[in-house]
């Protein structure tokens, strides 16, 4: 059962089918006090990974066996990638299965034409829920009913911010592999005059440190100055709002959902010229007191608009809209 199932009371307990995805983000969707079921496969391959991970999960995630899908009975399918909607959902899902009420989770802005791409999805009996207002803004979402459900956060672990080590921590992962729209660039230029930590899958190609294990990363926050957020084009990183929550200021590319998040001089500081930017990075490095005071502010902006509870809550609404008939 959820830890928060006795602070929201669901209409009905549901069963909900799901992919893992994006582990952090279906950690707090399963804070939803329903029963989650994650597709897996014998290999465990991407999208089939079940319970994997080092995630504390809750006993209301279950594992559902790809080849035992089609005996399985569920109340809600919620589809989190493109290829769990085109691929798995027509090969595993009966057809009865196909009918049940159905949501369509999307974690990224459209990474093709920034204003004019259609969504993939185009099924009119489908809910598309976007996880920011920047994400439903940006997609053509054409015929679907559309609903925003910003991010919710339930720290892994509570470390009391010291900004010892005079540096900026930097989360990304497979920045290599994924270029100028995760900052790789940005990365390289602004390391080379700002001393800051790389860590994330795949971050020793480009020098970092490789990943970190999600229960680890806390304490790794706590003890950083500030966080550095490189990326151009994302929906909001939850790295960031978890720095947020361990009192580090975000200093970040004042593009996507964070230019709401973010207000310069008061909680951290965004802008689009790397030289300001880079320029407020030695400034913290200089200043712990700054650093001190701009985190405090950006932990309360994060405990006001990133609330696990109201997360909970408006999931709830979104999967009792989805099964009212």
């Amino acid at each position: 059962m959820s830890p928060l199932s006795g602070n929201a009371a669901p209409r009905r307990r549901l069963r909900i089918l799901t992919w893992h995805v994006h582990g952090n983000y279906l950690y707090n969707l399963t804070q939803v006090p329903h029963d989650f079921w994650l597709v897996v496969d014998p290999a465990r391959s991407v999208h089939h990974t079940g319970r994997s991970g080092t995630l504390p999960w809750g006993n209301n995630v279950h594992e559902a066996p790809l080849d035992r899908l089609a005996a399985m009975a569920f109340d809600v399918v919620l589809y989190q990638a493109r290829d769990n909607w085109e691929i798995d959902r027509p090969r595993w899902l009966t057809a009865a299965q196909r009918q049940l009420p159905r949501i369509v989770l999307e974690h990224d802005p459209p990474q093709q034409h920034p204003t004019d791409t259609p969504h993939w999805c185009a099924d009119p009996g489908a809910v598309l829920v976007h996880v920011t207002p920047f994400n439903a803004l940006m997609w053509d979402s054409g015929p679907l009913a559309v609903r925003v459900v910003e991010h919710g956060v339930l720290p892994l672990a509570e470390h009391p911010w010291s900004g010892e080590i005079p540096e900026g921590l930097v989360v990304v992962n497979n920045i290599a592999r994924r270029g100028r729209r995760l900052g790789l660039d940005i990365w390289q230029q602004a390391s080379a005059r700002v001393p800051l930590c790389l860590v994330g899958m795949g971050s020793e190609q480009a020098g970092g440190w490789g990943e970190v294990a999600q229960h680890q990363l806390p304490a790794l926050m706590a003890v950083h100055r500030f966080f550095f957020h490189p990326i151009r084009h994302t929906s909001l990183g939850l790295a960031a709002i978890e720095a947020m929550f361990a009192g580090l200021p975000v200093v970040g590319l004042a593009t996507t959902e964070l230019v709401t998040v973010i207000h310069s001089g008061r909680n951290g500081y965004v802008d689009t010229h790397l030289d300001r930017l880079v320029d407020v990075m030695q400034q913290l490095v200089r200043d712990r007191g700054l650093a001190a005071e701009w985190g405090e502010a950006g932990r309360r902006t994060a405990r006001e608009r990133f609330s696990i509870k109201r997360f909970v809550r408006d999931w709830l609404a979104v999967f009792d809209e989805v099964t009212a008939a």
